[in-house]
């Protein structure tokens, strides 16, 4: 991808930023593509070990990022995120709450406390974030929050069940829609908050959502489900990730971006 420095001064948090396996997550990507960009990228995820496979790749290519090891679940974790990115950078410009937990359970099968657990990644920590972000960001003279979300928010899921993981996701979009709305509206120190849907995306997560369910990755061919007859990857995330939180989209706010080649538009 051409580098334009289009996040040059900018500096950003991208949750789940390690990959849970072999190959490329949508927190690794995003985290490379924002550094490429310009942004100073504070690398936060529950293991260190991931978060420093990016950590390596950023600077490997002379961008400049740093880890914050945190389990987002514990909502005092939120707020010291943020504390810490200000205490480093002095500033924060960009928060992409990417980090995520799923499942495939239907809603008869969902534990209590299986249920909480996907409310509290999911939710509850982009929630308290955002809390702790926007206040930084009006003092930085504005800045843009993405959610990862995900198409299971707005429509099936082929019949596996998400029902906890699918009402977390839908949340986000309250979450966007009414923080837009009030925080826009600041001139120029406004903040602009949107969310990507990721669909069928080859990733770690994807494989390992698939061996939960006894489907090995290739098993089945997923991407002649979508309108474009092909998976998405990594990339095709990170991209419009760049594009919400990037001066491209400085009139656009209170939107869901469906990166799924298709999917959510079929009625079948």
């Amino acid at each position: 991808m051409e580098q334009t420095g289009k996040l040059d001064g900018k500096v950003a948090i991208v949750t789940g930023a390690g990959s849970q396996g072999p190959g490329w997550g949508t927190g690794k990507a995003i985290s490379v593509t924002l550094a490429r960009e310009g942004a100073k990228v504070v690398l936060v995820d529950q293991f260190e070990d991931r978060a420093k496979e990016t950590l390596a790749l950023i600077e490997d290519e002379g961008g400049e990022a740093s880890i914050v090891v945190a389990d987002l679940s514990a909502i005092p974790a939120t707020k010291a995120v943020v504390e810490e990115t200000v205490r480093r950078y002095g500033r924060l410009d960009i928060l992409i709450n990417n980090a995520a937990m799923s499942a495939t359970v239907s809603l008869l099968d969902t534990t209590p406390e299986l249920y909480q657990k996907m409310i509290d990644i999911n939710l509850t920590a982009p929630f308290f974030l955002s809390q702790a972000a926007i206040p930084v960001m009006e003092e930085s003279g504005g800045g843009a929050i993405v959610h990862i979300t995900s198409i299971a928010a707005v429509r099936g899921t082929g019949g596996g069940g998400q029902a906890a993981y699918a009402a977390a996701k839908s949340g986000l979009f309250g979450l966007m829609i009414d923080n837009a709305d009030v925080y826009g509206k600041l001139g120029e120190k406004g903040i602009r908050i949107n969310c990507v849907s990721p669909g069928i995306i080859d990733t770690p997560m994807r494989d390992s959502a698939m061996r939960q369910v006894g489907i090995e990755p290739g098993q089945i061919d997923l991407g002649a489900k979508t309108s474009l007859g092909f998976e998405g990857d990594a990339w095709d995330i990170a991209r419009a990730v760049l594009f919400l939180a990037g001066p491209d989209g400085r009139f656009i706010t209170g939107v869901h971006i469906p990166v799924d080649g298709g999917t959510t538009a079929q009625s079948h």
